[in-house]
């Protein structure tokens, strides 16, 4: 299946990015007519992504992230990539509360709140460094 647009961002990984990313995403799903709360979902889970990126790949060394959206009929295909460290143990960091950073006060719930705010959510590390995140968001669907 082919999608119908695509989007592809590179930007460096800071804080101050997170919500020009969740901003354009929202801004992109738009023609898709999602719902308010679809596209509260859709900037929820591109903040979650990003901020795990920016606070776990890179801990405030320089970095890049991407985003990219492929939009079809009445989906989201939605990925998160970054170059930094990956993880080192997926099914034990998707897990409730685990934080690998307890002295900053991190709640451990991004993976759960990307898999309550999705549809799928596939997480893998890249044989090239780096991990990536993989969502896609029914819109439209009951």
């Amino acid at each position: 299946m082919k999608p119908q647009n695509t989007l592809e961002l590179k930007i460096s990984a800071k804080l101050e990015n997170e919500s020009f990313l969740r901003s354009t995403a929202a801004a992109f799903a738009v023609c898709l007519n999602p719902s308010l709360e679809e596209i509260n979902d859709i900037k929820t889970l591109i903040s979650e992504a990003v901020t795990n990126s920016i606070v776990h790949a890179y801990e405030k060394a320089d970095g890049v992230i991407v985003l990219r959206i492929e939009i079809y009929k009445d989906f989201l295909h939605i990925e998160i990539e970054d170059f930094g460290k990956g993880i080192l143990d997926i099914e034990k960091a998707m897990q409730p509360f685990f934080t690998t950073k307890p002295e900053q006060e991190r709640s451990g719930m991004g993976f759960t709140v990307m898999s309550a705010f999705c549809d799928e959510l596939k997480v893998e590390n890249k044989s090239t460094g780096g991990l990536k995140v993989v969502m896609k968001k029914n819109i439209g669907k009951v």
